[in-house]
């Protein structure tokens, strides 16, 4: 009954504000329910002058639902079938995961750039847009305005991504009677599904495909979702690391170690043993599917009301000057190797 009273209000908040752009983000996929969320929330904060009855609900959104909506994820992910037809884009999902960590971490020194919306916006251009930079949120305790940051800008790309991706693949002579090479460029350079999606069934579309480069984007796209793992881990040891050195002291493993992320390995694992072994059909999944993507539109409505819409216009030139950098390397880097590879 104290959670129940003491969050109540705040979620219920969120929830106005996550239904409509959940929807919304159904209509208009390239845009996705999480910016509109956002962008909702940003918008209703400024109408509400004290936000304390409503602020206990807010951050148990903003952190524990998006840590929630990681786990679900884990329930899309059949680590057996993404890694067997994953293999053949591994070596350009790694090379392209550290071009763009590399490119962010050099930026933010040259260009002073805060180090955890440098962070976010690195993970979230290398691994998988939004979900990322869920996952990777709560480990460097990035907070709502950093979060709200980082996701801008990934959507940003992400739209130029689907809308210009085909003809740019067109343009370099991608084949147009398959669609590995499309696939394996648009799962490995675009990091939001969404956009993975409307830019290889453009492709399929363009050319008479089918589904055939829809299904290799999306499975390229998956397994870059697999490095969540390390990555976050890595992050966790950093930060650990770090407030040791500052604090003097040891630092409580407990607080600082990713749990959720075990949390998302067992979910996959279960998946891959329930398709795989036990014969379960994949759709037995979808239902939890779903319900991470509606978690991540909730957590972003929470994370919308807790930022200052004017200060993130202020501070969006660098973060966006980045994003571009880490997008442009990703590209460069993806078509390098799939040339050296003989893929296109």
């Amino acid at each position: 009954m104290e959670f129940f009273s003491k969050n109540i209000k705040g979620l219920l908040l969120c929830l106005i504000i996550a239904v409509p752009a959940w929807f919304a983000g159904l209509a208009f996929p390239v845009i996705g329910g999480p910016v509109i969320a956002i962008i909702l929330g940003m918008i209703v904060t400024l109408f509400i002058k004290d936000k304390s009855a409503f602020q206990d609900g807010i951050n148990y959104c903003s952190k524990k639902i998006l840590q929630y909506a990681v786990i679900l994820l884990g329930f899309g992910l059949n680590l057996s079938v993404i890694l067997d037809t994953g293999r053949q884009s591994l070596p350009i999902i790694l090379c392209t995961i550290a071009t763009s960590l590399v490119i962010a971490f050099v930026l933010s020194r040259v260009m002073h750039i805060p180090g955890k919306i440098s962070t976010l916006v690195g993970v979230g251009s290398s691994i998988c847009g939004g979900s990322a930079i869920a996952a990777t949120a709560p480990v460097i305790d990035a907070d709502d305005e950093e979060v709200a940051q980082a996701i801008s800008v990934i959507f940003f790309f992400n739209v130029l991504a689907a809308v210009l991706f085909p003809h740019f693949g067109n343009l370099l002579g991608f084949s147009q009677t398959s669609g590995e090479a499309f696939g394996i460029f648009a799962g490995t350079a675009i990091n939001d599904t969404s956009s993975v999606t409307a830019a290889a069934s453009t492709w399929d579309t363009m050319f008479g495909l089918g589904s055939a480069t829809l299904d290799k984007a999306v499975t390229v796209k998956l397994t870059r979702t697999l490095a969540i793992i390390p990555i976050t881990l890595v992050l966790a040891y950093c930060r650990a690391k770090k407030e040791k050195s500052s604090a003097g002291s040891s630092v409580s493993l407990k607080k600082i170690f990713p749990f959720f992320i075990i949390y998302f390995v067992i979910a996959s694992v279960i998946t891959t043993v329930a398709t795989g072994l036990l014969g379960v059909p994949a759709d037995f999944f979808s239902p939890l599917k779903e319900l991470s993507k509606f978690f991540i539109v909730l957590a972003m409505s929470a994370i919308g009301l807790g930022t200052n819409i004017v200060k993130l216009v202020k501070t969006g030139g660098k973060p966006i000057l980045l994003g571009l950098c880490c997008w442009i390397g990703i590209t460069a880097v993806s078509l390098a190797l799939q040339h050296v590879l003989g893929i296109w």
